[in-house]
């Protein structure tokens, strides 16, 4: 019985949303027709089309039929594909302030503090300056300088480390190799911290990253069928998001309560976490810099 029930609420929403999209799909037309695409079917689009191990060489062959500029629809979301030099000219130079921000996905919004950040926040002030705090203190060119001695020295510890292996007839693993040089770097000049390549804390750090990455691609109802996003619940899809948010910003507060501290460590001296609190506390920007504004640009930088 509550599975018949269950059916019986998704099937109500599932036909008002084809009628609905129906008829904004006829009156938009008649207003602003849109480019040539693949046609799709009622409710999900060109979904089933996709080809999600090579996308870019479905786009590609679709391009050829259909044209340099094109149009697909995911779900109820529109999506507009440009495959030549010059309409990419068009979109990102000419019409760049039309096509700057991201389409609001549930898991990037909720992953980047509702886009507070700089690589998901919608483009307005407060994206500007964020953009000129990056520009002007965390990542011009004499504080990248400044930590050149940290990148020299992750260097040279994995040139130690390859050298060992070589000469104990051990088989080096260079994308493992070159991806631990890489996270190393990013603690070193984001929190100021170097996590041992065997410590609980690094397991802690990458058990952290790959699920948020898993949670920033994921498929959520919310994004391509608005109308029946509560099936998010039902997935688990919206625990799963939540759990990873509460643990990442745990992991960010417990940083910077480190960087508050008045006994920390020397090495958090001027990383990135430092540099953000000091602007805070001398309120160096022309808007209200938050907790929550630091920890969305560490999301960035990891």
């Amino acid at each position: 019985m509550e599975m018949v029930l269950i059916v019986l609420l998704s099937a109500f929403p599932i036909l008002f949303l084809f009628l609905f999209q129906k008829n904004s799909r006829k009156s938009s037309r008649k207003i602003h027709p849109p480019p040539p695409g693949p046609p799709g079917i009622p409710i999900i689009g060109n979904l089933h089309q996709l080809d999600q191990s090579a996308p870019h060489i479905y786009l590609w062959q679709l391009s050829r039929k259909y044209g340099p500029i094109m149009s697909l629809k995911l779900g109820s979301l529109p999506l507009l594909v440009v495959s030549s030099a010059r309409m990419a000219e068009e979109v990102m130079k000419n019409h760049d302030l039309i096509f700057c921000s991201r389409p609001p996905m549930l898991g990037q919004r909720k992953l980047s503090y509702n886009g507070l950040d700089i690589a998901l926040a919608p483009y307005n002030e407060e994206w500007r300056e964020m953009r000129k705090i990056c520009v002007l203190h965390l990542l011009s060119s004499k504080r990248v300088h400044l930590f050149r001695p940290i990148r020299e020295d992750e260097v040279s510890r994995m040139i130690k480390k390859i050298s060992k292996e070589c000469s104990s007839s051990q088989v080096t693993n260079l994308s493992e190799t070159i991806l631990s040089l890489t996270v190393t770097m990013i603690c070193r000049i984001g929190f100021g911290k170097r996590y041992d390549e065997e410590g609980q804390e690094r397991r802690r750090f990458h058990d952290l990253l790959h699920e948020a990455q898993a949670m920033f691609v994921a498929f959520y109802f919310s994004d391509y069928f608005p109308a029946i996003g509560w099936l998010d619940r039902y997935t688990g899809m919206l625990s799963r998001l939540e759990g990873i948010f509460n643990k990442l910003d745990s992991f960010y507060q417990e940083l910077v309560d480190e960087h508050l501290d008045t006994n920390r460590p020397k090495s958090m001296n001027g990383d990135i976490i430092d540099l953000m609190l000091h602007l805070q506390q001398n309120k160096s920007t022309p808007f209200d810099l938050t907790t929550d504004h630091i920890k969305a640009m560490l999301m960035v930088i990891d």
